[in-house]
């Protein structure tokens, strides 16, 4: 394929018109100072409210953990499901992108793509409403991450007749969200859960970098949503005053990251699309994992751009749900078998 080729991929002309106006809408409320003009997005961003009249077969329902830094989540709870009725359901925390700086559980593309998760992988699903850069800078996400988790934890925040398996909990991210489900699995070493346990990680097309420009980046400079200019403001942005693209939080396996061997880490799906400039990263992240010991699958769509799992026109999105809850299910056998073990050696 040539470079031409891959800065103008084929897409539906309704995913062309929203990529498009997406990113010029990001290019207008974005300034020079690494600033957002917040009013201006909203423009941009349109809400949808959450419904407990189930869409879908899914309702919807947000849940406040901390009011005083507007820290809340929507909660998807799938209603017409296949399962037995003694059986509990799996919990996928879900971080969106945006570049850290943008969009919402709330923004209606993230609002109708969670709904989609929750009812075709049978899960309940939680998606985090954490602050955003420059106003809050690393790690500021992961922290809000980290106390998301704590809160899920206990039982007794959970709406009366839920049910839900804390035992079989994922975390799952897109993009920036990707990032945050790295580092938040790597952050809930420091706390010692007492119903969450956390067995998988759901990492879509995650948002890491370096000082140094891949081939990737450097074919696809002005590629759809992630040109190089846009994710070089995002990591300024976002990343601690003073800090370059190596910086761990960015570059998690690169001269300044963190060991992370020793570091209980649940098994990994990295989803990798061959037309998002980002894609030499994940595939480093990937190998990463897999060189620290840790259990890590790759999944690769060649004609995906960045945020194709988010229009259901594309085929790569049913490709996506399908691997996604393989992936689900198979962990929740191994927890299940490993636990019938356990109990027969009591």
């Amino acid at each position: 394929m040539s470079s031409e080729s891959k800065l103008s991929p084929k897409l539906p002309w309704k995913v062309r018109l929203f990529v498009s106006v997406m990113s010029f809408g990001v290019d207008m409320c974005r300034r020079s100072n690494f600033t957002v003009n917040r009013t201006l997005m909203n423009l941009f961003d349109p809400k949808s409210s959450a419904s407990n009249n189930p869409i879908n077969g899914v309702k919807s329902s947000d849940i406040v953990v901390d009011s005083s830094c507007d820290l809340w989540f929507r909660l998807y709870t799938p209603t017409a499901t296949d399962a037995p009725e003694s059986a509990t359901l799996p919990v996928v925390i879900f971080f969106h992108g945006g570049g850290f700086a943008f969009m919402a559980p709330n923004s209606k593309p993230y609002d109708d793509f969670c709904r989609r998760l929750a009812g075709e992988l049978t899960a309940i699903v939680i998606s985090v409403n954490y602050r955003l850069s420059p106003e809050h800078r690393c790690p500021t996400q992961y922290e809000d991450g980290l106390k998301v988790m704590k809160f899920i934890d206990d039982v007794n925040q959970w709406p009366e007749g839920l049910d839900v398996n804390l035992k079989q909990c994922f975390i799952a991210g897109d993009s920036a969200g990707g990032n945050l489900a790295h580092h938040v699995a790597v952050k809930a070493n420091e706390h010692k859960f007492r119903n969450l346990r956390l067995i998988g990680i759901i990492a879509i097309q995650p948002f890491f970098g370096g000082e140094e420009r891949t081939e990737a980046e450097i074919q696809m400079e002005v590629a759809p949503f992630i040109s190089r200019e846009r994710t070089e403001w995002m990591w300024k942005a976002f990343l601690p005053e003073g800090s370059d693209r190596d910086h761990p939080a960015a570059n998690v396996f690169g001269p300044n990251g963190e060991e992370i061997s020793s570091v209980e880490y649940p098994a990994t799906i990295v989803f990798v699309g061959g037309l998002d400039p980002l894609k030499d990263w994940q595939k480093r992240y990937y190998e990463g994992l897999k060189r620290s010991g840790k259990e890590a699958y790759l999944v690769e769509y060649p004609n995906a751009i960045h945020t194709f799992y988010a229009y259901p026109e594309l085929p790569e999105t049913s490709l996506f749900m399908k691997e996604t809850r393989d992936f689900i299910q198979k962990r929740h056998l191994l927890q299940s078998i490993n636990q019938i073990l356990i109990n027969h050696l009591k």
